[in-house]
């Protein structure tokens, strides 16, 4: 039994991203050609001059935050879908709402990989308890299972008991959904007295796959694995049976950057996830998730050779309101492009005696003029006074947190 999904996955780093970078001009120009929000992105820059990272990271950002407002307000997917709304197979409606396009495909969220890497192979039933009801979820799994040639139980949500005896009665070898429900239907088929012996696999994804849990899955001899994937884009990376990272899909570039900015950071910085998706019906050029990773060094003990990420650290989207108006990573940004040469920014948000304090902590030598640039400075691009404190290079954590808003939270009425 093969070990990988195919010979792509155990290719030199080298050749993979030379293969990336030669379709990156053709896709490019296919985007321009379908799409009107990628004919902006590239107004003024030719295709074929795309063709390296260097040259990617100059194109704007498409943030996924902007999306329900610009989707609004040009209906329905602010032009970023790369063919005609007829040549679609499904359109969803993710919360926001967001509205997604899908093209034609059995696959087309490439979940087949990931799937592999869990075990799943040719014949093994999987119920699928992702949503199918508006959101892609459930289509993404059972298209990834499809494409190996496995039959599945589209289950959905909820209803924890007939799940259970769904369970029992068809024999499934792998589940899939979120990480924690597993553990629910498991628990309540052990109530029920009801054989569920036959799950050995599951994948998981769509919240937070804890330790603990983790050691529950274990202690019952089950192999279950996660994917970090979005709505937009599909599967972005994928856990193998190494454990070590999540590997990323052979159908992406993921660039990491820093928080308000297009700007990829150096690898192991921690940084908002950027992901171009070679997807013609969804042609995603720099789509900004708006969550936090960092890159991982060296490669998998599993064999597989591409880039792996540390999975999900949180959110980039940090913008907290001060005295009425609105701080964002973006404008702590702007202080590096006015004050060049330092470190990690951060700006701490608190109260005192009632009052919003901000105070910037900002990496570099100590430099009492440098102090007063960066007051003026941070005043001018926020319209808000701001102490600043410079510290030793290198002593801010490396969690990709530029606007800490350390506030207590309000108590709901």
């Amino acid at each position: 039994m093969n070990a990988h999904f195919d010979t792509l996955e155990t290719r030199p780093p080298e050749a993979r991203e030379a293969v990336l970078m030669a379709r990156l001009p053709g896709f490019l120009a296919h985007a321009a050609a379908g799409s009107a929000h990628a004919a902006r992105i590239l107004d003024g820059t030719a295709p074929s001059d795309i063709t390296s990272r260097a040259a990617l990271a100059r194109l704007q950002l498409t943030r996924k935050s902007d999306l329900i407002a610009a989707q609004a307000t040009d209906p329905p997917f602010a032009g970023l879908n790369g063919v005609a709304v007829s040549q679609l197979a499904r359109i969803f409606v993710s919360p926001g709402p967001i509205h997604e396009p899908q093209g034609q495909g059995v696959d087309t969220f490439r979940f087949a990989r990931a799937l592999y890497a869990t075990g799943l192979r040719a014949g093994d039933v999987m119920q699928n308890c992702f949503a199918y009801h508006f959101t892609p979820a459930g289509f993404m799994l059972e298209g990834g299972a499809r494409a190996l040639g496995c039959p599945v139980i589209p289950a959905g949500t909820g209803n924890t008991e007939a799940q259970a005896r769904v369970m029992a009665h068809l024999r499934p070898r792998a589940y899939s959904g979120t990480p924690d429900f597993l553990k629910t239907i498991l628990e309540r088929a052990d109530e029920l007295g009801l054989d569920v012996s036959s799950i050995r696999l599951g994948h998981v994804s769509g919240g937070p796959y804890l330790p603990a849990l983790r050691q529950f899955y274990a202690d019952r001899g089950l192999t279950v694995l996660q994917s970090y994937a979005t709505a937009e884009c599909g599967v972005i990376a994928y856990e193998s049976e190494a454990r070590e990272g999540l590997i990323l899909d052979e159908e992406v570039i993921v660039e990491i950057v820093r928080p308000g900015t297009g700007d990829p950071v150096r690898d192991g910085e921690v940084g908002e996830v950027v992901v171009t998706v070679f997807d013609e019906a969804y042609p995603l050029i720099r789509f900004a998730t708006g969550d936090l990773s960092a890159i991982l060094p060296g490669a998998s003990p599993c064999g597989r050779t591409n880039v792996r990420i540390k999975g999900w650290m949180g959110r980039a989207d940090q913008a907290a309101k001060v005295r009425g108006l609105f701080v964002r990573p973006e404008m702590v940004a702007e202080l590096s492009r006015r004050c060049p040469g330092l470190g990690r920014l951060r700006l701490v948000v608190s109260e005192e005696g009632g009052r919003d304090r901000m105070l910037l902590r900002a990496e570099a030598a100590e430099d009492a003029a440098l102090r007063e640039r960066l007051v003026a400075a941070l005043q001018d691009i926020t319209r808000l006074r701001s102490e600043v404190e410079l510290v030793p290079p290198g002593s801010l954590p490396n969690d990709g947190k530029v606007v800490d808003d350390t506030r207590p939270a309000p108590i709901p009425a």
